[in-house]
C-alpha cells in the first residue's frame, strides 16, 4: 500500500537504518536478498513495530508506521521495520520476464515471499535495536493489510513468537485460492462483454449505473435489517442471495440492453462472482463474496473490471494475472506480453487442470506455491499461549479477498479453541468497505491502538469506532464496527449519524 494523500509527516529525530541481507543468485539467475528498512526514535517507548507490504512486494518501505488515523507510530516513539520480503523490482522486475511477478520462478523467492523472509527481517531489527538502546522491546507488534494482512496471518501460525499483538486487515491468507478467483470472476464477467473480450470489452461490461442498480437491489433488500435504511447493510450475515435475487431480477431489461435496466447476462455473472469458482465436480475452490452495497464502488470496478474510461484496467488482469501464472501456480509460467497476454491467460485457465496447480510441485518447487504462501490454518495455538492477541478488519464488500473466507476461518479456530476464539483474536467485519480501506462505509478505523490496549490492557474490543471519510456519502458519520458474530443494531432512538445511537448484538 502507498502513502496516504497529503504532506509527508512531521518526524521526530531517529536513526535510519537500510540492510541487506541473505544475498545469493537464484536458479533463474537473478541476483537476491532480503532488504530491510528500520527506523530508530531518539525517544523511544521500548516499542517494536514491523509493519506489513502489499501487492507482490519488491518495495523496501518507508518504516513510518502508518498504522491508522493520525501520527505514524515513529512518531509516537516505535522503532519501526518494513523489508522487502526477498526481492526487490528495482532488479528482478524486468518487463521481458513478466514484471513484479517475475520472482516466482525461483523457490526461494517465492518462499521469502510467502513468510521465511519475516524471522530474518525481525531477528536483524531485533539485534540492531538492542545494540542502539542497549534493551529490548517490552512489546513487538505487526501490522498491515492485505498482503501485509498475510504476513501477519503467517506470523501467527508459524511464527508465533515473534510479536505479542496483529493487526492483520483484509488478510490475503488464502492468496493462491483469491488469485484462482480473480480468473474466474474476469471469465464470468468476461461473459457480459462485448466479443472478443479485451481489456476495454471488460471495463464496458457494466456501466457505473448498471452497477449502482446492483447496489440499490441490495440496499431495498437488505439495508434496514439492521433497524434503519442508512445506505449500510449493517446486518450482511442475513443479506442472503434469496432476498437479493428477486430484486435484482426485477431489474432485467424486457428487451435490447438500455442504460434503465440489466441484462440476463450481467446478472448471471454477478451470481457466478458472488457463488465464488467451482471445479466441473462441483468443488468449492475459494469463499462465496457477500452482497453489499460497495459493490458500486469505484474500488470493486477497478479490481474487477477497471475504470469506466478505460484508462485503468482490472486489477484482477493486470496484477492477478501475472502473480497466478508465475507465483501461486507450478510449475511457474510466463504468459503472453502486455496486458492481452495477462487476459488472454485468466480466460483460457482452466479450473480443474489449472486450479490444481495452487498445490503441486515439481522441480526446483519442492513446496506448493500453496505451502509457501498459504497461511489459512487454524492453528494459532502457540501464539494463544504465549498470550498472543490479534485483531482482523475486513471490508464486506471487498473485491478481491473475501470476507466470508476470514469468518469461516475464525469460526475453524473457535472450534478448535472450545468456543474460546475470541479470547485470542477477533474479527471486524467493516460494512461497505472495499479492499482495506474505501467503499461506502465509516472505515477510518483504529484498530492498531485497541490492539495496543488489549496487548498491554487486558482491554479486550467487543467494538471499533469507524469514521465515515470525506469523500463518502455521509462524512463524519460514525458507527461501531462489531466484533463478530456480532453485528450493528439501531437502538430506535438517536441521531443516526452517531455510533452512540447503535449497540452490537449477538447473530
Amino acid at each position: 500500500m502507498g502513502p496516504p494523500p497529503g504532506p509527508p509527516p512531521q518526524l521526530p529525530a531517529h536513526c535510519e537504518i537500510v540492510g541487506v541481507m541473505k544475498e545469493r543468485a537464484g536458479i533463474d539467475g537473478q541476483p537476491y536478498a532480503i532488504r530491510f528498512h528500520l527506523r530508530l526514535p531518539a525517544a523511544w517507548n521500548r516499542r517494536f513495530l514491523m509493519q506489513g507490504g502489499g501487492g507482490t512486494n519488491g518495495d523496501l518501505g518507508d518504516a513510518l508506521g502508518r498504522v491508522g488515523p493520525g501520527a505514524p507510530a515513529l512518531a509516537g516513539g516505535y522503532a519501526v521495520l518494513s523489508q522487502d520480503s526477498g526481492h526487490d523490482n528495482a532488479v528482478n522486475a524486468a518487463p521481458e520476464r513478466g514484471g513484479a511477478s517475475a520472482f516466482g520462478f525461483d523457490p526461494e523467492a517465492r518462499a521469502d515471499y510467502g513468510g521465511t523472509s519475516l524471522p530474518l527481517a525481525v531477528g536483524a531489527a531485533r539485534t540492531l535495536v538492542g545494540a542502539f538502546y542497549a534493551a529490548t522491546p517490552r512489546y513487538s507488534y505487526f501490522a498491515g493489510c492485505s498482503k501485509g494482512g498475510q504476513e501477519g496471518m503467517m506470523a501467527a501460525q508459524r511464527y508465533p513468537d515473534l510479536f505479542d499483538g496483529i493487526v492483520a486487515s483484509a488478510p490475503g491468507m488464502s492468496l493462491p485460492r483469491a488469485a484462482v478467483t480473480e480468473a474466474w470472476d474476469t471469465q464470468s464477467l468476461g461473459h457480459a462483454a462485448a466479443k472478443p473480450v479485451t481489456p476495454a470489452s471488460l471495463a464496458a461490461a457494466f456501466t457505473d449505473a448498471d452497477l449502482a442498480m446492483v447496489s440499490r437491489a441490495v440496499l431495498d433488500a437488505c439495508d434496514a435489517d439492521d433497524g434503519v435504511a442508512d445506505g449500510l447493510v449493517g446486518n450482511y450475515p442475513a443479506c442472503t442471495p434469496a432476498k437479493v435475487l428477486p430484486l435484482l431480477r426485477k431489474t432485467v431489461c424486457t428487451g435490447d440492453k438500455q442504460a434503465n435496466c440489466l441484462s440476463s447476462a450481467q446478472i448471471d455473472a454477478l451470481i457466478r462472482v458472488q457463488e465464488g469458482p467451482l471445479n466441473t465436480r462441483g468443488e468449492k475452490l475459494y469463499a462465496s463474496f457477500p452482497w453489499d452495497a460497495g459493490w458500486s464502488d469505484m474500488g470493486w470496478r477497478i479490481w474487477k473490471l477497471g475504470s469506466a474510461d478505460g484508462r485503468i484496467p482490472a486489477i484482477n488482469v493486470m496484477m492477478g494475472a501475472p502473480s497466478l501464472a508465475m507465483v501461486f501456480t507450478t510449475p511457474p509460467t510466463l504468459p503472453a506480453p502486455g496486458l492481452p497476454g495477462s487476459l488472454d491467460y485468466v480466460m483460457t485457465f482452466d479450473f480443474d487442470r489449472d486450479a490444481a496447480k495452487i498445490h503441486a510441485t515439481g522441480g526446483a518447487f519442492t513446496r506448493s506455491a500453496w505451502t509457501d504462501i498459504g497461511a489459512r490454518s487454524p492453528d494459532i495455538d502457540t501464539f494463544a499461549r504465549r498470550g498472543g492477541r490479534m485483531i482482523v478488519p475486513h471490508g464486506v464488500s471487498d473485491p478481491v479477498f473475501s470476507v466470508n473466507d476470514t469468518l469461516d476461518w475464525w469460526r475453524e479456530v473457535d472450534q478448535r479453541a472450545g468456543g474460546k476464539a475470541a479470547q485470542t483474536v477477533r474479527v471486524f467485519p467493516v460494512p461497505g468497505m472495499g479492499h482495506c480501506a474505501g467503499g461506502p462505509a465509516t472505515d477510518g478505523i483504529d484498530a492498531f491502538t485497541a490492539l495496543v490496549a488489549w496487548v498491554e490492557k487486558g482491554q479486550a474490543p467487543d467494538r471499533l469506532t469507524g469514521t465515515a471519510g470525506p469523500v463518502s456519502p455521509w462524512p463524519g458519520r460514525t458507527r461501531p464496527i462489531c466484533a463478530y458474530p456480532t453485528t450493528v443494531r439501531y437502538k430506535g432512538t438517536g441521531d443516526v449519524e452517531k455510533a452512540d445511537s447503535f449497540i452490537c448484538q449477538a447473530l
